[in-house]
C-alpha cells in the first residue's frame, strides 16, 4: 500500500488541513479450531499482512464522513444519530465501534475516515473485523482514551453484533488486534487466555486459496449452528450443568452424547469438541516442530467441519480435495465461517510453485469459478503507520 497516494485520495475527498494519522489492522487466517470460539474453546489464528488501512482525522463538527477506495459511495452520519445504517452494511462496522465508545461515555464528535482495504470480500479472511479494530484503535489513539487492546478487541465484536446483526465470537477481533509476526496464538475464547505460538515451518509455507465463492456472514447458517451448539449445551446440562461444549473432553461428550435426542445437534456438538481437542493437539505438535502432524489435523478438521457441522459446501470440498492430490501438500482445510470464501493448506516449498496453476485448474474445471492464491505472510497486530 502506497500512504502517499492514500493521503493524496484523502485530501482529494475531504480537503486539506488538520493532521490526519494513519493505521492498519490486519485480516487473519485460522490454521485449526474452527467454530469453537463461541463454544467457549480454543482456535489458532494468525494475523496477515493483508488488511485495511485507514487515514482519518478528528474535525468536531458532530458528523461523521466515510469513504473507502474499495467502492465508490460516500457517506454522512450525524454524530447524534449514530445507528445501524439500513442498506450501507459496511460503514455499519465502524460506527458500531464508534456506538461502543459512547456507550462509555468516550464521545467522538466528529470524524473523517477513508478506508482502503486488500482483503477480498467475502473470503473468510475477516475484513470485517480489521476494519472493527482499525476503527477502535485508531480512535482510542486519536482521542487518547487509553483503551486497552484486548478491550478494543471486545469492543469491536460486539459491534459486530449489534450493528451487523452477526452473533460472532471474539476470535477475529482478537487476532487483528492482538497478532505477532511469525506466530500464531493459541486463544481461549472462555477466558481470553492467550498465548504465542512460534510458526516455524520449515521446508513448508502456507498458501491461502480463495474459492471465489462469496458467502455473507450474517445471511449464512452461523447464527444458526450457534443456536444449535446452544441447544446441546441445554440437553448435556440436564445430566452435569456446562456453560460451553468445550468445557468438555471428546471422551466425556461421548460417554454423553445420548443427551442429546437431535442426532443433526448431537454431531454438530461433537465438532465442536472434537476440534477443540485438535486444537490443543496442534499446539503441541507445533511446538515440537512436528509439521507432518500439524497437517494431519488440518485434514481432520475440514472432514469434521464438512460432515458433523456441515458448513463447507461443494466449493470448499472441491479445493481441499485438489489441494490434496499435489505431491508437497501435508495438509489442508476449510477456514474461517464456511459457505464460501478461503482454504489453507501447507505446502513444500518444491511444490509451492506450481501450486496455484494445479490446482487452480482442476477447481476450475470443477467448479466454473476461477480462484485466486496468497502465500501467507503472517503479520502483526493493529498499528499506527509511521509518515515518514
Amino acid at each position: 500500500m502506497e500512504i502517499s497516494k492514500l493521503l493524496k485520495t484523502f485530501s482529494e475527498t475531504y480537503g486539506s488541513g488538520g493532521n490526519a494519522a494513519v493505521y492498519f489492522a490486519p485480516g487473519r487466517v485460522n490454521l485449526i479450531g474452527e467454530h469453537t470460539d463461541y463454544n467457549g474453546g480454543l482456535v489458532l489464528p494468525c494475523a496477515l499482512s493483508l488488511g485495511t488501512y485507514l487515514v482519518c482525522r478528528k474535525t468536531g463538527d458532530r458528523e461523521f464522513r466515510f469513504a473507502t477506495t474499495n467502492f465508490s459511495s460516500r457517506h454522512t452520519v450525524a454524530a447524534d444519530a449514530v445507528a445501524p445504517q439500513p442498506g450501507n452494511a459496511w460503514i455499519n462496522y465502524p460506527l458500531g465501534v464508534i456506538a461502543q465508545f459512547a456507550k462509555k461515555g468516550l464521545a467522538v464528535p466528529g470524524m473523517d475516515f477513508l478506508f482502503s482495504g486488500n482483503i477480498p470480500n467475502g473470503s473468510g479472511l475477516s475484513s470485517s473485523a480489521s476494519i472493527e479494530v482499525l476503527t477502535a484503535f485508531a480512535v482510542n489513539d486519536m482521542f487518547g482514551f487509553g483503551t486497552e487492546k484486548v478491550e478494543l478487541a471486545l469492543m469491536s465484536q460486539r459491534a459486530e453484533k449489534e450493528f451487523a446483526g452477526v452473533n460472532c465470537g471474539i476470535m477475529d477481533q482478537f487476532a487483528s488486534a492482538m497478532g505477532a509476526e511469525n506466530s500464531a496464538i493459541a486463544l481461549n475464547c472462555s477466558t481470553l487466555e492467550y498465548e504465542l505460538v512460534p510458526l516455524e515451518l520449515g521446508r513448508h509455507v502456507l498458501i491461502i486459496s480463495n474459492t471465489k465463492k462469496q458467502r455473507g456472514l450474517a445471511s449464512s447458517k452461523y447464527n444458526e449452528r450457534r443456536g444449535e451448539c446452544e441447544a446441546a449445551v441445554r440437553n448435556l446440562s440436564a445430566i452435569k450443568p456446562i456453560s460451553h461444549l468445550c468445557e468438555l473432553d471428546l471422551d466425556t461428550f461421548l460417554a454423553r452424547q445420548d443427551a442429546i435426542p437431535d442426532p443433526v445437534v448431537r454431531r454438530r456438538a461433537k465438532h465442536a469438541v472434537s476440534e477443540n481437542q485438535r486444537v490443543k493437539e496442534a499446539v503441541r505438535v507445533l511446538k515440537s516442530g512436528d509439521i507432518a502432524s500439524f497437517g494431519k489435523l488440518m485434514d481432520a478438521s475440514h472432514e469434521s467441519l464438512r460432515y458433523d457441522y456441515e458448513v463447507t459446501g461443494p466449493e470448499l470440498d472441491a479445493m481441499v480435495e485438489e489441494s490434496r492430490k499435489i505431491k508437497g501438500v501435508l495438509g489442508s482445510r476449510m477456514t474461517g465461517a464456511g459457505f464460501g470464501g478461503c482454504t489453507v493448506s501447507l505446502v513444500h516449498r518444491d511444490s509451492a510453485a506450481g501450486f496455484a496453476e494445479q490446482v487452480g485448474k482442476a477447481y476450475s474445471a470443477r467448479t466454473g469459478l476461477k480462484p485466486e492464491f496468497y502465500t501467507a505472510e503472517i503479520g502483526g497486530g493493529a498499528r499506527k503507520v509511521p509518515l515518514t
